[in-house]
């Protein structure tokens, strides 16, 4: 087994191991909240006399096993393709598809630190699907040639302090209400930026990226004609490194940068994706492209990298404050997510750059305007 698979799988095993070694106290800590909360069939409720849900609860939604999977396939295929959405559709997924959203919600009044909890478990739930995706990503990406390691790196050491930061100051203080509007908010805001940088104006300062990007698609369609070409050649190659100045070149096009921008960038950004449980590449993304110039190409596999350190972070530090887990759940996600994510980068060469950021505009769009409407105003678009 090579190096590099070896490290990641440790890195996987320790966590998990780490984890379990906490087990007892968050079923301790879950279990009094349970008992403090009042019983009976109603909203807001436990009903001792139904079956046990998500996180053990009685009452508590059952998520189909079946629909669990193929979400999971879907979260890993998008994050490992536009390298953003990913996180974002993981946190659609258990908000609403599994409807986890809902029943925390039922609890804002008659039992607010349940609220809480099942709220940080749904964004902890987030970042594992995330951080796994994160992890064969950045490997796949890596042996494609198109991830850009020192840059990767220098968000990476940013994402460390942003992510403890943040978690450690919110975690067991949010209620579910607030994460649905802000993680709607944060998600309209993104919409809004890409659709910018898809007029003429937007996609001015971007003539570099384009033609690296089309260089890119060039060769994809010659071998496709079945032209023999060596690709390794052609991906990311460092050029020059100095404490100031990165150069490395994508297809023959050059590219630079500034090692310190992007550490800034990843505390920052960390951050606000530790907050919201989304892994961070719905903003590393567009940070990257726009920032650091990079072709969309480059950005998944970048931006892969730093989301796993962020999310190793961020997941050891809500598990080891008592955030419970629902392992059964989450061991079959994990599943599919390595499914979807050994299939992304696979297929994302023959899908057009403007068509990977026209998905993520028009779902980026929805969700942001759903998710602030019910979160802040309790509004539903529908249903």
């Amino acid at each position: 087994m090579p190096s590099s698979k070896r490290c990641v799988l440790a890195a996987v095993l320790f966590l998990a191991v780490f984890c379990l070694w906490l087990q007892p106290s968050w079923a301790a800590s879950l279990a009094e909240l349970i008992d403090k909360a009042p019983k009976g069939a109603g909203e807001g409720q436990i009903d001792p006399t139904k079956p046990a849900g998500f996180l053990g609860i009685p009452g508590a939604p059952n998520v189909n096993m079946v629909l669990t999977f193929f979400w999971a396939v879907w979260v890993g295929w998008i994050f490992s393709t536009v390298g953003a959405f990913g996180g974002v559709m993981a946190g659609v997924g258990h908000i609403s598809v599994f409807g986890f959203g809902a029943y925390a919600k039922s609890f804002k009044k008659t039992a607010p630190e349940l609220n809480k909890m099942v709220t940080d478990s749904i964004r902890v739930s987030n970042q594992w699907l995330v951080g796994l995706s994160a992890a064969i990503s950045s490997f796949n990406y890596y042996k494609m040639g198109r991830l850009v390691l020192p840059l990767g790196i220098s968000l990476g050491l940013g994402s460390l302090l942003g992510s403890w930061l943040s978690v450690t100051l919110t975690a067991g203080k949010v209620s579910f209400s607030s994460y649905q509007g802000y993680f709607g908010l944060f998600v309209l805001a993104l919409g809004c930026y890409l659709f910018y940088e898809t007029t003429p104006r937007g996609q001015a300062s971007k003539q570099k990226a384009k033609a690296a990007s089309k260089a890119f698609e060039d060769t994809i369609k010659r071998q496709k004609s079945g032209e023999c070409i060596d690709t390794k050649c052609l991906g990311v190659r460092m050029t020059s490194f100095r404490p100031g100045r990165v150069d490395f070149t994508f297809y023959g096009v050059e590219f630079h940068f500034n090692p310190i921008i992007p550490v800034l960038g990843g505390v920052a950004i960390s951050a606000v994706a530790a907050f919201l449980g989304v892994g961070g590449g719905f903003l590393l993304v567009p940070f990257l492209t726009s920032v650091s110039g990079l072709p969309m190409y480059l950005a998944a596999g970048t931006s892969a990298l730093a989301v796993l350190v962020g999310m190793v972070t961020s997941i050891s530090t809500f598990m080891s404050g008592g955030v419970p887990i629902d392992w059964p759940l989450i061991g079959l996600e994990l599943v599919g997510v390595v499914v979807g994510s050994v299939i992304g980068p696979r297929t994302s060469k023959y899908i057009p750059e403007v068509w990977l950021k026209r998905i993520f505009i028009i779902l980026a769009l929805y969700v942001g305007i759903d998710y602030i409407l019910r979160g802040f105003f309790d509004i539903k678009m529908f249903g």
